[in-house]
Order: structure tokens, then C-alpha cells, then sequence
């Protein structure tokens, strides 16, 4: 049996502390996968705020999610997402890069991306987490994956524990996880 694929150990990571009830955002909606996911675990009494900026992510994530009213979605950057929500949250969820089945030129900026984990980690409840699935090899992937990880190092202490799990196969970069806990 393989490994699993990072963006399930994120899933994991993201369940261990949502529960009917719970407030998450998904900072990137792509293609909803993210989004459906945090609304099965909030349940119909929870809230998940979804972002992007491109309006087939936003249209192809309301269609799997048709049956979960719990679920926002808002088509603006995700470095916004302090100006639309006003409630502590459980879990962030990040998943960088750009839309599989969408314009491959069009991705996440680093500038945007450090903005929205600012606006992340103010929004954070104690006990809570971020994930963020790093791709680093797309055109500037690699650099926006560098800039992620010293964000990640600026804020590791104990009242904010950083983990990372990746490849250790060399070759193309691989996609990683990143994912910090307030505590």
C-alpha cells in the first residue's frame, strides 16, 4: 500500500480538531475538494468559508457542495479572507499552486500567499491549525514555497508548533505539507 498523498495527511492533520459546530476556511477553493471535506466535519451547524479568485473554482466547488448550505464560498484572493470573516476559526486549509483543471499561468503569488497566512493565524482559535500542501515545481512554485517555510520558521515556537512532511525522493520537487498548531 502506497503512502498517502499529502494533501490526505492534511485531511487528517485538519480533522483532529473540527467537529460539528466548527468555523473553517478554505483559503483556496480549486476544485472543492478542500471545501466538501471541511463541510462533512463542521456538519450543517458549522461554517466554512471558501476562497478564489477564479470563478470556474468557484463554480465547480458549488456543484460538489450543493447540499451543504454551511459552506460560503467568495470569489477574492484569499489574503482577504480577514476582511470577510469575523469569527475565530478552527482550521485553514491551503492548497498552493494552481487550478488542475484550469489556466496553468494563472497561481498563487507569494506576496498574496504570506498575506493570507498573516490574516490565517489572526483568525486561528487556540488549539487550532493551518495546512498548507507546498508545489513546488511549477513556475514559481519554488519560490513561493521558500517564502511559506520562513513564515512557517518566523512563527514556530511553543505557543505555535510547525511540522513538514515530505519526499525525502530526490528528482522533480515533490508537493509537501506544512501545517502549524496554536497552542
Amino acid at each position: 500500500m502506497p503512502f498517502p498523498r499529502v494533501t490526505e495527511i492534511a485531511h487528517q492533520i485538519a480533522s483532529e480538531c473540527l467537529f460539528p459546530g466548527a468555523k473553517s476556511i478554505d483559503a483556496t477553493v480549486g476544485n472543492g475538494f478542500d471545501t466538501l471535506f471541511l463541510a462533512q466535519q463542521v456538519s450543517s451547524s458549522g461554517r466554512v468559508d471558501g476562497f478564489d479568485i477564479q470563478p470556474t473554482a468557484i463554480t465547480s466547488t458549488r456543484q460538489i457542495i450543493t447540499n451543504h448550505p454551511q459552506v460560503h464560498l467568495h470569489q477574492t484572493g484569499h489574503e482577504f479572507m480577514a476582511q470577510v470573516v469575523h469569527h475565530p476559526v478552527q482550521v485553514v486549509m491551503f492548497n498552493l499552486g494552481y487550478l488542475p483543471s484550469g489556466d496553468h499561468q494563472l497561481i498563487t503569488q507569494r506576496e498574496s500567499t504570506i498575506t493570507a497566512l498573516d490574516a490565517a493565524f489572526s483568525l486561528l482559535s487556540v488549539t487550532g491549525r493551518i495546512t498548507v500542501v507546498v508545489y513546488p515545481g511549477h513556475s514559481g512554485g519554488l519560490e513561493e514555497a521558500e517564502a511559506v517555510e520562513e513564515w512557517f520558521r518566523r512563527h514556530s515556537s511553543r505557543k505555535f508548533s510547525v511540522i513538514r512532511y515530505a519526499p525525502l525522493s530526490g528528482g522533480k520537487p515533490s508537493p509537501y505539507l506544512l501545517a502549524g498548531e496554536k497552542g
